[in-house]
């Protein structure tokens, strides 16, 4: 199965992308959407595009996106969750099942801790993957997020299976 994490920004939106085979994942492709232009609904449109391109070329199964927390900005916060739709109707739009993770969630999964920072959590990436080296932070967190649908995606199935073989 090929899972492909998405760290919704409005400026940056990192993108990684991650096979799972059994308990084994192996890093596909990372990058880094850099949104043009001043206006809100032309970043909006960028992001809309470049991600399409993304998932037409990479090909996942499914994907999972950061869930957006409430800081002091509200304002950043609604403009942020606009970035956030599209990072979630784009693959909705392609087919895939999206999941949804809060941000300790997804640093607990990957680093151990819910409250890791991200040099930890590009470390953490960098152990699960040697020889690669994140486009920065959001895509760091992009495949940390793919990671942490993959454990999620895995524990589903045992569950499945566990419950297959108790009714029997």
């Amino acid at each position: 199965m090929r899972v492909i994490g998405i760290d919704p920004g409005l400026r940056r939106t990192g993108w990684g992308v991650i096979d799972v085979a059994g308990a084994r994942l192996s890093h596909v492709a990372h990058g880094v959407i850099e949104a043009q232009g001043l206006a809100l609904a032309d970043r909006l449109a960028d992001l809309f595009a470049a991600l399409t391109a993304v998932i037409a070329a990479q090909a996942p199964d499914a994907a999972a996106v950061e869930q957006t927390f409430v800081n002091r900005d509200a304002a950043g916060t609604l403009k942020l969750g606009q970035a956030r739709g599209i990072a979630l109707v784009v693959p909705a739009l392609a087919g895939l099942t999206v999941g949804e993770y809060a941000p300790n969630a997804v640093k607990k999964a990957v680093v151990g801790v819910g409250h890791a920072g991200k040099d930890q959590i590009a470390h953490m990436v960098r152990v699960h993957f040697p020889g690669i080296g994140p486009a920065g932070a959001d895509a760091a967190d992009a495949l940390a997020i793919a990671i942490c649908h993959a454990n999620h995606l895995q524990s589903a199935g045992r569950l499945t299976a566990a419950l297959a073989r108790a009714g029997a």
